[in-house]
């Protein structure tokens, strides 16, 4: 039996090229990066169906969240995915939050301008930013060091100058710029940290998440006079705190 050549007079190289040419998948076009003011359009329907189409009206933290870019917040791979509603990967088994959990959080402790707040979990920065554009001074502590470093260098490239990140066990609060107006924690530890309740100013507010795996809730404390206050207002699911409690 004899067989056909169906095979062009091509040389052996080009027969191979032609070969695996057939056999690979069409390469996709890239996609353009988008726009400036696409972001800012995708961030405007951000606010608009996910944040005050849930119930907050809290005009400074709406503007923040309007003006913050999120997507510089993230890694590149993710960008496209910036305004979305949900939380996303930033490395080192870390998130960024929610949109509507970090405007949440941001109106239920009212941040003013000139007021000193203390973030635990800074992540990749976004929530600090986003208490930075409403006016407050904001220091923020994260145990993962290079988190920290590259949240630092963020906040620096965007023009936020109210915002310092240290690098530490959040557990500890930050005794040398106590006491603070209000106290944010990003992340789940079992019960309250006592040094961070200690540093808070009479009168200031604090935000919490409390519990392990899924049974968290977030508590809101105000230090009345001395007398803490508190309610829970949310079941939420944030990344375990870290670090050892002082003892």
């Amino acid at each position: 039996m004899r067989f056909l050549r169906i095979w062009p007079t091509f040389s052996s190289a080009s027969r191979w090229l032609l070969f695996l040419t057939l056999l690979l998948p069409a390469c996709p076009e890239a996609k353009p990066p988008a726009s400036a003011p696409d972001l800012a359009d995708q961030r405007e329907t951000m606010v608009r169906e996910q944040i005050v189409d849930r119930g907050i009206t809290d005009p400074a933290t709406l503007e923040a969240m309007r003006t913050v870019p999120r997507h510089d917040f993230l890694p590149l791979r993710l960008r496209s995915e910036a305004y979305m509603d949900y939380p996303l990967p930033i490395g080192h088994g870390q998130t960024i939050s929610q949109p509507y959990i970090v405007a949440f959080m941001t109106e239920a402790i009212g941040p003013q301008p000139g007021e000193r707040i203390l973030e635990i979990g800074t992540g990749s920065g976004y929530q600090a930013a986003v208490f930075a554009a409403t006016g407050a001074e904001v220091y923020t502590i994260e145990i993962i060091e290079p988190l920290a470093a590259m949240a630092q260098q963020t906040l620096e490239r965007l023009g936020y100058d109210n915002a310092q990140v240290r690098y530490g066990n959040g557990h500890k609060g930050w005794t040398e710029k106590a006491p603070f107006d209000a106290i944010v924690v990003t992340c789940a530890p079992d019960k309250i940290p006592p040094a961070l309740v200690e540093q808070l100013r009479d009168g200031g507010r604090m935000i919490i998440p409390v519990g392990s795996g899924m049974n968290q809730d977030l508590i809101l404390l105000r230090n009345e006079g001395g007398k803490i206050e508190k309610q829970s207002i949310l079941p939420v699911r944030f990344v375990p705190m870290t670090g050892e409690a002082p003892q």
